[in-house]
């Protein structure tokens, strides 16, 4: 399966939002035009259904609803988040997932969330699985704090589409993380979004599959990182796990270098190479280009499309972007864009192929680079040089 439709009504950003998306999407927008908190709906969902986690964690850990809930929202203040799950070959509708909460609390009460509607509808079956609503029978306050998503015996229906939230992973990795993470310790039980626990992540696999992984990353790396040579897994006598490589220079042999000594566009290359080995349902990537050289960057897209080539057809990759050189590959379809505008009333998302200020621009032959840039980039930018 893949995440086909994508509808957000009051999530942070966006008011109103419907969307379909395809197995590679690059998310275009202007600075705080919500690339991230696009996506962020997408760990949301996976935050609820994870082990430890829940509605009222997911919630919690965002700030509380007063953070989530739109801007822009006036008389109706509640949240809701609806994703369409499709077979990735026919993109048939397999499964939709509709979740709406709104505040409840205060004063005296703990500040928490409740359920208004949590909807499954089967494609397979035709006809809806589940429908909880407020006033749905044996639902009290207490029971509309807690997602079907979260209780494992009352999913069972669709346990699939509990076991694909749970499938979805984030990486935005901060270089400064992963070198610390080799002197302090972490939790490993915690998500790990920003490479904290990175380091023991490639510890705790099957040493057939990290060989396998370095063997991949190793071949990407001779032709992105030349000076790099034999990138491997390695522990120090107290245990500690390191990346280590021989860096060659003007000595026959090179010397040996360990995360510490790796450069940030270093880190964050292999940390992105990592994730699009290592996941095998749906990957949400911030800005990968960022600390790498355009002709790296550049080739993003054409490695994304091989390695889903190679994995199973519903391996999914969304990619936050502000890349030129990355948006310039010929082979990105207007159809695997979406462009965030910002607006008065919430940011809007639109598919490329769908938005009528690109189609002539498109047809003429341009590149994707050359339509979203100009469109996404803060008007009267020109005149920061006059002040």
């Amino acid at each position: 399966m893949i995440i086909s439709k994508i509808e957000l009504f009051n999530w942070k950003n966006f008011h109103r939002c419907s969307v379909e998306v395809q197995e590679r999407c690059f998310i275009v927008g202007a600075n705080a035009a919500g690339k991230s908190n696009f996506i962020d709906a997408l760990r949301f969902l996976r935050d609820i259904a994870m082990q430890g986690g829940g509605l009222q964690t997911a919630v919690r850990r965002r700030g509380g609803i007063t953070k989530i809930r739109c801007l822009a929202a006036r008389k109706q203040t509640d949240v809701k988040l609806v994703i369409e799950l499709s077979n990735a070959g026919t993109r048939k509708l397999e499964w939709r997932y509709e979740l709406a909460f709104q505040h409840t609390g205060g004063g005296i009460r703990k500040n928490e969330v409740k359920i208004i509607a949590e909807r499954v509808f089967s494609g397979t079956l035709n006809k809806y699985i589940l429908d909880r609503e407020v006033i749905s029978e044996n639902e009290d306050e207490e029971t509309l704090k807690y997602t079907y998503l979260e209780q494992p015996n009352a999913n069972k229906d669709f346990r699939s589409v509990q076991q694909f939230f749970q499938g979805i992973e984030y990486l935005n990795v901060i270089p400064q993380m992963v070198r610390e993470s080799s002197s302090v310790s972490y939790s490993s039980e915690k998500e790990d979004y920003y490479g904290r626990n990175f380091l023991k992540k490639l510890s705790l696999l099957n040493e057939n599959t990290r060989q396998s992984y370095f063997r991949k990353i190793n071949e990407f790396l001779k032709l992105a990182v030349p000076q790099l040579e034999e990138l491997s897994f390695v522990k120090d006598e107290m245990g500690v796990p390191h990346l280590e490589a021989r860096y060659m220079h003007w000595r026959a042999k090179g010397s040996k270098q360990q995360e510490m000594q790796f450069s940030d566009g270093t880190l964050r290359l292999i940390g992105f190479l990592f994730a699009l080995i290592d996941t095998n349902g749906v990957l949400l990537l911030e800005e990968p280009e960022i600390n790498l050289h355009p002709g790296i960057v550049a080739q993003f897209p054409e490695f994304i499309a091989g390695i889903q080539r190679t994995k199973r057809k519903d391996f999914q990759v969304f990619i936050t972007t502000h890349s030129y050189d990355m948006l310039s590959n010929e082979g990105i379809a207007a159809e695997e864009v979406l462009l965030l505008v910002n607006d008065k009333e919430g940011t809007t998302v639109e598919v490329l192929s769908s938005a009528e200020q690109a189609k002539d621009i498109l047809e003429a032959g341009f590149a994707v680079a050359d339509v979203v840039i100009p469109m996404t980039k803060p008007q009267g930018i020109e005149n920061m040089s006059q002040i």
